[in-house]
């Protein structure tokens, strides 16, 4: 135990020396401007050196170097980079830097420059938006969706912000977030299974990231992803070249507090380290019972050992925990008879009517508690390692090992659930519609023995979701004399997830019985855990005390890609294709006698192969074109049927994307435009639509759902967005999108009973003409920033959308087609959004201190309805938060 400790005392002694210690023998020193105001935050490296350093709040820097002669490198954002060249000066003045004629993610892209996909990779122009570390800092951090940072671009839209923190949704040309590719330092982390994104799991994401660009469409990326409406880059933080940290407290509506703890250590003697942790808490986010609490942490190490290796390790993670609100009726229902359950006249869906657009029919007390019937918690920790090989002049390499483990899951109701209370024990629902928990315990407490089974007795359960996922990307970059780019890199990925339920709450029960062929029919369960997101990383339910369900699935996926571009000062062209192999195997332990059942792997090949090309008429002018066709592998939720090891019937073949977008961009000296048309034909999608209880032929079916082949959706549309310089103190933007996003012809359809898994029906669905729905069609927005005083700023977006329609369902088209009428969604409301901030920074001593505070507004907008009586969240009322950062 001695020889250890002595090890670890000289360890950290080793690295306090190793952080204090510099070999400079000069400093140099200079002030960085646009020309009229300071720039804050460039990064200001010796070109060849480790060290480096960044602007402070008035564009001054000064940099440590043992150089006698040699260039400086300035970057930051927004700007285009500058070289200046030193000698014998120590003080190199100011150093004017001009805005660029793009926004170049690539200025703040450390790391794993040949893994991330931005769109500098490649000269061929696409529909990209870039958003800065300061807008993400400005807009994205505290109780804002993550989301809503990109909702200044084109054809991007935000929904269900106000259903819970982190529950918000992102659509991209109409496409929702499963069929967006999202990408975090070059790892994809969408989900394997079914392609989705939980925001909640990444709390607290835009207080790490360096930038964020939108890729609308084909994009730039040369894995083997097959994104239908585009790829979202994710860049993080990686070890700061500059010592020094920061502090920040932040404060919100509804109880909103933040305190959030950074420190970099900077580079020196060839490492670095940094660090930032946070905690927060809410008492709602807008409805009751939407409380939520969190944690995050980011480390990042990074080693150079020369020019030509550059290391970085980085975990994050952010764990949470939150109540949700779903989508409810517009009107309360009740049960007309008891034959399902119910008693006559009693409460079955607590509506709008009911609970007000602010209440929640998933919260009530319990024993004098708040207690939340929907409670989402979870515990993401991801890390990866990157490493950047500068081979030489013309070649290098680029690599990212990566790993995620997921923990946790949300919770609902076990057995007689909260709407069959029986009547003698009062209803399950106030008179607001909250739940009342006392009245559901005082039932508990009568059934016999404490022990609850099928629908006898009420417990509060978690659907678990846990998985182990890693993965490695690497890329191969040869630039020749004669203007080829030639990348070629493979993409691994390996994934085992595991889906169950356990009892977290008895509501005063003792135990539960519960029936599964794998476990020889009836079993006891005991225990309880906690639904709670560290607890969940090592704290779950064994195999023998799972209610409900118990399956995993294992899915291996391999891609090659490769990419040859020509490019000369007027001309580009490119070529880029890749191939992939993914292969399913799905487990269950529940439905099956004789313990765990493995089904048979099935395999299936996919593809992508697309191209483009543009011309520059001169330096103002640029013309572009992509066309591109995709063959993507089905997720495996739609392989297999629900609670089985069987496969779908019918199979589920791959989906087929074609892709032809334009563009037009004008460039001139602080004024850009692009314009972008697009056309995408998105073919042989398979879609599941939970359909409740079904009559088909005289018999009533309780659980039944549709599945339809052959889905085929057009999209197609035009984006403007333009960024004007009208003053170095004043910036104004816009951008406007106009989308016809419709399905296309019949689809086949199959009516399945989820109870044995057999087809009781089947048909054919007219689809022509329906549009789709989830998204607004039209939006455009605009946005300004004013510098007031050189410390004193301020900001405001507006944005607008409309021809925003309903999602489709299937009974609502065969229903029409037996009434012989045209199936048409139900079109919502327009409204409109507004936000605004107010940023001050000021200084105690030589250290400054930002205020900045945000405030977003809803127009013309509470909830939505349709006709089927189901109201959506596109988000509600008024948002504002504020926050001091100290940095030192």
């Amino acid at each position: 135990m001695a020889t250890k400790t002595t090890k670890w005392v000289t360890l950290v002694a080793l690295f306090v020396v190793l952080s204090n210690y510099s070999w400079a023998q000069r400093v140099l020193t200079g002030k960085v401007t646009d020309g009229i105001d300071p720039i804050v935050g460039a990064t200001v490296t010796v070109r060849g050196s480790l060290g480096g350093t960044s602007t402070d709040s008035e564009g001054n820097f000064s940099l440590s170097t043992d150089v006698t002669s040699g260039e400086l490198v300035i970057r930051i954002l927004g700007f285009s980079s500058r070289t200046v060249p030193f000698s014998a000066e120590s003080n190199l003045g100011t150093i004017v830097l001009t805005v660029s004629d793009s926004q170049s993610l690539e200025e703040v892209v450390v790391v794993g420059r040949g893994i991330i996909d931005i769109a500098e990779d490649r000269k061929t122009p696409i529909a990209v938006s870039t958003i800065s570390r300061t807008e993400i800092q400005n807009k994205g951090v505290g109780n804002v969706e993550f989301p809503e940072i990109m909702k200044n671009t084109p054809s991007v839209f935000v929904a269900n912000q106000a259903s819970g923190f982190g529950d918000g949704q992102n659509f991209l040309r109409g496409f929702d977030q499963s069929n967006t590719a999202y990408l975090l330092n070059g790892q994809p982390i969408n989900g394997m299974e079914d392609g989705n994104m939980y925001w909640s799991n990444w709390s607290s994401i835009a207080d790490v990231a360096n930038a964020i660009q939108v890729q609308r469409g084909l994009g730039s990326s040369k894995l083997a992803i097959s994104s239908v409406g585009g790829t979202v880059n994710i860049v993080t933080k990686a070890t700061d070249l500059k010592k020094g940290g920061s502090v920040r407290f932040m404060t919100g509506n509804d109880g909103y507090l933040k305190g959030t703890v950074g420190y970099n250590t900077g580079l020196q003697n060839k490492w670095g380290f940094s660090m930032m942790i946070d905690y927060w808490r809410a008492d709602r986010k807008y409805a009751v019972g939407t409380q939520g609490e969190g944690q995050s942490y980011f480390f990042s190490v990074g080693y150079k050992p020369n020019d030509r290796h550059n290391f970085n390790f980085m975990v994050f993670g952010a764990p949470q925990k939150h109540g949700q609100n779903y989508s409810k009726a517009l009107e309360t229902t009740y049960w007309p008879d008891d034959a399902s359950g119910g008693i006559a006249g009693q409460i079955n869906t607590p509506g709008y009517d009911l609970t007000g657009i602010k209440g929640n029919h998933n919260y009530g007390h319990y024993n004098g508690e708040g207690l939340s019937l929907v409670t989402n918690f979870y515990h993401k920790p991801v890390a990866n390692l990157n490493w950047d090989f500068d081979i030489d002049e013309k070649s290098s390499l680029s690599t990212v090992l990566y790993a995620s483990l997921g923990r946790g899951g949300s919770t609902g109701s076990l057995g007689n659930g909260q709407n069959r209370l029986p009547s003698m024990y009062g209803s399950a629902y106030g008179p607001q519609g909250q739940l009342l928990w006392d009245n559901i315990a005082e039932y508990n407490a009568d059934i016999a023995d404490g022990i609850s089974s099928g629908f006898n007795g009420t417990m509060l359960r978690a659907s678990m979701n846990n998985h182990f996922w890693y993965g490695l990307v690497s890329n191969f970059n040869h630039e020749t004399d004669v203007g080829l780019t030639f990348n070629v890199g493979a993409d691994l990925r390996f994934y085992h997830g595991d889906h169950f339920r356990q009892i977290i709450n008895k509501l005063g029960l003792d135990s539960r019985i519960e029936n599964s062929p794998a476990h020889g029919g009836e079993f006891e369960i005991t225990e309880t855990f906690k639904a709670d997101p560290w607890a969940s990383l090592f704290n779950y339910a064994p195999v023998d005390q799972r209610v409900g369900y118990d399956d995993s699935e294992d899915i291996n996926y391999q891609g090659l890609f490769g990419q040859v571009e020509y490019s000369s000062e007027d001309f580009s062209i490119f070529v880029q294709g890749s191939v992939s192999n993914q292969s399913y195997v799905k487990l269950n332990r529940w439905n099956y006698e004789g313990g765990e059942a493995k089904s048979d792997m099935e395999t299936k090949f996919g593809y992508n192969i697309k191209g483009g090309a543009s011309y520059t008429i001169n330096e103002e002018n640029t013309l572009f074109v992509n066309i591109g066709q995709y063959s993507r592998q089905p997720f495996l939720d739609n392989v297999f049927q629900q609670g089985t090891i069987d496969f779908t019937d019918p199979v589920v073949d791959n989906e087929e994307i074609f892709g032809l977008e334009a563009g037009y961009r004008f460039v001139i000296p602080n004024f850009t435009i692009n314009l972008n048309g697009y056309y995408t034909a998105w073919k042989n999608r398979f879609l599941a639509y939970d359909a409740g209880n079904r009559e088909v032929n005289g018999t009533v079916y309780t659980n039944v759902t549709y599945l339809l082949t052959g889905v085929t959706q057009l999209h197609k549309g035009l984006e403007l967005d333009f960024q004007a310089q009208i003053t170095p103190q004043w910036m104004l933007r816009g951008y406007g999108s106009l989308g016809d996003w419709q399905y296309d012809g019949d689809s086949p359809y199959r009516l399945r009973n989820d109870e044995d898994s057999q087809i009781i029906d089947s048909g054919n669905l007219g689809l022509s003409g329906v549009k789709v729905g989830n998204a607004a069609q039209t939006s455009f927005g605009f946005g300004t920033e004013y510098d007031i005083l050189e410390n004193l700023s301020v900001d405001a977006n507006y944005n607008f959308y409309d021809r925003l329609y309903a999602q489709v369902e299937a009974e609502d088209v065969v229903g029409a087609a037996l009434e012989g009428e045209i199936y048409a969604p139900e079109r919502l409301d327009s409204f409109g959004v507004f936000d605004a901030g107010l940023t001050y920074t000021f200084r105690i001593g030589n250290q400054p201190i930002k205020f900045r505070g945000n405030v977003l507004n809803l127009f013309n907008t509470k909830y939505f309805g349709r006709k089927d009586g189901f109201g959506y969240y596109y988000g509600l009322g008024t948002t504002w938060n504020a926050g001091l950062t100290y940095s030192f």
